[in-house]
């Protein structure tokens, strides 16, 4: 009797999976593929999908302000400003941008002092 009173206060906290251990997954990544391993690449593809393609060749970015020899930015050059922030109201950012450290950070304080005076908006129209 003693016995079944043991087994039966055991079996509803095994039931409800206190205690004991998750079962293990089946399946999923295992290291290797199935199917074997990957065939390699031809040598002329890159990313252009089937068939491959030419590399994309991406120019170095320069700054702006640097080639055209701007020494000062102004707040008040509305169409310069423009340029630099996107259709969203954001700030373009220097790796996007190309402009140099020292510029991006004139530029950012000539846009936030434009769009305290209402010549630049804080965000897009709707």
């Amino acid at each position: 009797m003693a016995d079944e009173i043991v087994n039966q206060a055991a079996t509803p906290a095994a039931a409800a999976g206190e205690g004991a251990a998750p079962a293990p997954r089946t399946g999923g990544y295992q290291g290797s593929r199935p199917s074997g391993p990957r065939p390699p690449r031809p040598a002329g593809a890159g990313a252009g999908g089937p068939g491959g393609g030419r590399k994309f060749f991406r120019r170095k970015k320069v700054c702006k302000f640097t080639v055209e020899k701007i020494d000062t930015i102004s707040y008040r050059d509305v169409r310069l400003l423009q340029q630099f922030v996107s259709d969203r109201g954001k700030i373009i950012p220097r790796r996007l941008s190309g402009t140099s450290a020292p510029f991006q950070r004139k530029l950012t304080r000539a846009i936030k002092q434009a769009r305290a005076i209402a010549l630049l908006p804080y965000a897009a129209k709707y």
